[in-house]
């Protein structure tokens, strides 16, 4: 695909403002994270309370985000964002007077954790309902697919941004540079011009409530089998194939022996795999199950790949493409998601989504963890990848089935090709050669009638009688009457040129069928069988 097409999203002026904004944010957002780790680390020197409090912003997720969701169909989404992004701005500047003054110390850290964590589970499912409609239907895989490549870039800026302000005059600077970033935020926000959005319903119902509440979303959502496979296989992979902060430091301080140093680089090569993923989500012009399914039968394959590399290099090698397959399934999910869901129930639909990231991270990173350190790292990954392969398969098949069979058909058309002709027509042949077992007994006793003679015959040779040939309905094989004989295929059991076997098989009205090529999958039927149109059938 050309260039333009992989940022699509980016024709549109909402969304182009937007990214821009979303992008300083993310920024802000990941030196602030930094920053928090720092301290808190730098205050206690203990890696448990610094994961305490990367606990208590995700903790909130798992209860608020479906209220959110309410909020984002039932409410207005601009008001809501402004409030949001006001609150985030005064959090964080509450994180640098801390830092700066020490006043409230840790409880403070945590407290403002928490609170973070609460605003943005409510923020998420409004975000997300008002980003997806800057852009048609036709553009939103490509702007969830940008979106992907924004937070990827605005990580890895923030990250390596935070790290130097942080080793020069501390993280009360990173707090403060969040504070602002979100000014940006309100700036697009009252930037977007309401006539250009694109919605399922025209941009002044917004404000409309939309039917019931929470539990419409959940009741909305059971009746939507589709969806549900997409996020349990959402679930599974997250859990079992994405939690990669913890099987990365296992195998580094492990078999590795990558130590600090390779920990790092395995984390840059998975930060840069983010990026190439969410590029060629971006070039995707569509993003379909089957793009999920191949994805996610990727990422497992190349994750038990990964437990069996021997160095730091080829982990990383592997790790690569596996961090882009991880991108590509987020993108594909939230795209069918918001695509095959009702508009008025996207925000809850959304919320679902997150609520389902926040599970899978909660569940799957202390089951890794348990299994790397009674296991080993590398069973871990082997174990972990068979079973999320299983779990895409079993997918695939349900999303088949629910999707009337498409994957049957699709393999009917590319059989049908001309490019599937020669084994086809390999098929046809085996099906003349290879007869039944109990017709192939007829055949023998047949052939051994006409080769053993009756005694006193002499050398003299036996008149040839004809038998009666059986009456055959169109479509079947004589084989499956009451009756038939072997007579009724002359020359059963023998193997003969497929030329001799259609000459034999074929009625004389049946004739001007044989001189056309045999390529169609009408050749695959039974070859006793008159062809379409005989006037004898």
């Amino acid at each position: 695909m050309a260039l333009g097409a992989t940022f699509a999203a980016l024709r549109h002026r909402n969304y182009r403002i937007w990214a821009a904004a979303g992008f300083v944010s993310v920024i802000g957002t990941w030196m602030q994270v930094l920053g928090v780790n720092w301290y808190v680390l730098a205050k206690t020197g203990s890696a448990t309370s610094m994961g305490f409090t990367v606990l208590l912003q995700a903790l909130p997720t798992l209860v608020l985000s479906v209220w959110g969701g309410a909020l984002a169909d039932r409410l207005p989404a601009k008001p809501l964002l402004i409030g949001a992004q006001g609150a985030h701005a005064l959090l964080a500047a509450g994180l640098a007077v801390v830092a700066v003054t020490g006043v409230g110390g840790l409880p403070a850290i945590f407290a403002i954790s928490l609170a973070t964590g609460a605003v943005s589970a409510i923020e998420g499912p409004v975000m997300g309902r008002w980003a997806s409609s800057l852009v048609d239907r036709e553009s939103l895989g490509n702007a969830l697919a940008l979106g992907s490549l924004t937070n990827s870039a605005g990580r890895i800026l923030g990250m390596s941004l935070g790290a130097v302000v942080v080793a020069a005059v501390g993280p009360a600077l990173l707090f403060a540079a969040n504070s602002v970033s979100f000014v940006a935020v309100v700036v697009a926000l009252f930037a977007v011009r309401e006539g250009e959005r694109h919605a399922g319903q025209p941009a002044a119902a917004d404000a409309a409530p939309a039917d019931g509440g929470i539990r419409a979303g959940f009741r909305y959502l059971l009746r939507q089998p589709v969806v549900l496979v997409a996020l349990a296989l959402s679930f599974v992979l997250g859990s079992l194939g994405r939690n990669y902060q913890v099987t990365m430091a296992a195998m580094s301080d492990g078999p590795l022996h990558g130590g600090a140093s390779g920990y790092g680089l395995l984390s840059t090569v998975f930060a840069v795999g983010t990026v190439l993923g969410a590029l060629f989500a971006a070039r995707r012009a569509e993003l379909g199950y089957a793009v999920l399914v191949g994805a996610g039968l990727l990422a497992s394959g190349l994750q038990i790949v990964a437990g069996l590399a021997p160095g730091t290099l080829s982990f990383a090698a592997v790790i690569l493409p596996v961090a882009a397959a991880a991108v590509v399934i987020d993108t594909t999910v939230g795209a069918r998601a918001q695509l095959d869901t009702d508009y008025a129930m996207r925000g809850r639909v959304l919320a679902a989504l997150a609520v389902t990231g926040s599970v899978s991270a909660a569940v799957g990173a202390p089951l890794l963890g348990w299994l790397s350190e009674h296991a080993g790292p590398r069973q871990t990954l082997v174990l972990a990848g068979m079973i999320t392969a299983v779990a895409t398969a079993a997918a695939g098949v349900a999303l088949d089935r629910l999707r009337e069979r498409r994957l049957a058909h699709r393999l009917t058309r590319v059989l049908a090709a001309p490019a599937a002709r020669p084994a086809r027509r390999v098929a046809a042949t085996a099906a003349r050669v290879v007869r039944p077992a109990g017709a192939g007994l007829a055949a023998a006793t047949a052939a051994t009638a006409r080769v053993v003679r009756p005694a006193g015959a002499g050398l003299a040779a036996l008149p040839a009688v004809a038998a009666p040939r059986p009456t055959v309905l169109a479509g079947a094989s004589p084989v499956a009457l009451p009756g038939a004989t072997a007579a009724a295929r002359p020359g059963a059991g023998r193997l003969r040129s497929s030329r001799a076997a259609r000459a034999a098989q074929d009625c004389a009205a049946c004739a001007p069928h044989r001189g056309r090529r045999r390529s169609r999958w009408s050749a695959l039927r039974s070859p006793y069988a008159h062809r379409d149109g005989c006037p004898a059938a």
